[in-house]
């Protein structure tokens, strides 16, 4: 694979292909509209300086602990070969509105568009002409299931989900799941192309909402949720408890504005409409959560601009 197109520019959208123009790869984010480009651009300077500071940390006397495997091997670690590779991924990096023109002459495209199933068919339906034959197509959706748009696609056979954790200069794992048309060929080489940006590729082998990071992780941050919109305790004061408690570095409402609080209200969603996304244990320990309230809390910040982190204020300041 050469050319890479990831479609949207969102937090994790951005630093995919940040991530795999750092890698050499010939990236191309496609965008919505001219507006989506100006939310976009300050996402790939942000990252340029992050991966900037971070190597720098990285060849200072803390570097062990603050080490970034994403980034590069502790063995073959050279400060100025890794910086060198920054520039040239943020020089190289290219936005684009025409969605032929992203397309053409892609090896590999990663849908990263919001989280919500109209919107995922309708960029699906729009892109099935459009793409080479060869090219394999992914979806980075958190909770979706691919057996869900395979048909909307044209290459079911080629459709797959790739899907990463937040930070992934850092935390550098990368789920791999088919769905039942999907070819060994097409699972393989997602296999090689997530190791060859640099991540841990980890093969989910039967279809899960949720994968394997979130199957764990969205449980953990609606129980931190639904103490607050209950009145029980505050954002903060919950955090705490989950960060002194455990040792973890972040809790509920700090990840939350990390992902976006957008993000998180289409999972309150999804997973308030689907009893599946959960075990039958937990379907049971949850049936008492106020969805309802969860959904007002997340429609008021998103009414106020309040979309988390990268937008300067979510349940936090920043």
């Amino acid at each position: 694979m050469k050319k890479v197109v990831i479609a949207g520019g969102g937090v994790l959208g951005s630093q995919i292909a940040f991530q795999a123009a750092y890698c050499g790869f010939d990236v191309t984010i496609w965008l919505r509209s001219q507006g989506s480009i100006g939310r976009t651009q300050p996402k790939i300077d942000k990252l340029r300086q992050t991966y900037i500071d971070a190597i720098k940390l990285m060849d200072s006397p803390e570097g062990s602990a603050n080490w970034c495997r994403g980034i590069a091997d502790a063995d073959s670690f050279n400060p100025a070969e890794c910086l060198d590779k920054v520039e040239k991924a943020y020089s190289g990096l290219k936005l684009e509105l025409d969605m032929a023109k992203a397309a053409a002459g892609a090896d590999i495209i990663i849908e990263s568009v919001a989280e919500n199933v109209k919107d995922k068919i309708a960029f699906y339906e729009a892109l099935a002409p459009l793409m080479p034959a060869e090219t394999i197509l992914c979806t980075n959706s958190s909770t979706l299931l691919p057996s869900t748009f395979a048909k909307y696609t044209g290459r079911p056979d080629k459709y797959l989900s790739l899907h990463f954790a937040n930070a992934i200069w850092k935390n550098n794992t990368a789920e791999v799941m088919a769905q039942a048309q999907t070819s060994k060929e097409a699972f393989d080489a997602v296999i090689a192309f997530a190791n060859d940006i640099r991540m841990v590729a980890l093969p989910v082998n039967k279809e899960k909402n949720g994968y394997l990071l979130n199957s764990m992780l969205v449980p953990f941050l609606l129980s931190g949720l639904d103490l607050y919109v209950n009145g029980v305790s505050d954002p903060e004061s919950i955090d705490k408890a989950w960060k002194y408690g455990t040792g973890a570095p972040r809790g509920p409402f700090e990840i939350f504005d990390v992902v976006g609080i957008n993000t998180a209200y289409n999972i309150v969603l999804q997973y308030q409409k689907v009893p599946g996304l959960f075990s039958p244990l937990l379907r049971k320990m949850m049936m008492p959560y106020n969805f309802k309230g969860m959904i007002e809390v997340f429609k008021k910040m998103i009414e106020e601009g309040k979309l988390g982190k990268s937008a300067g204020q979510g349940f936090y300041k920043y």
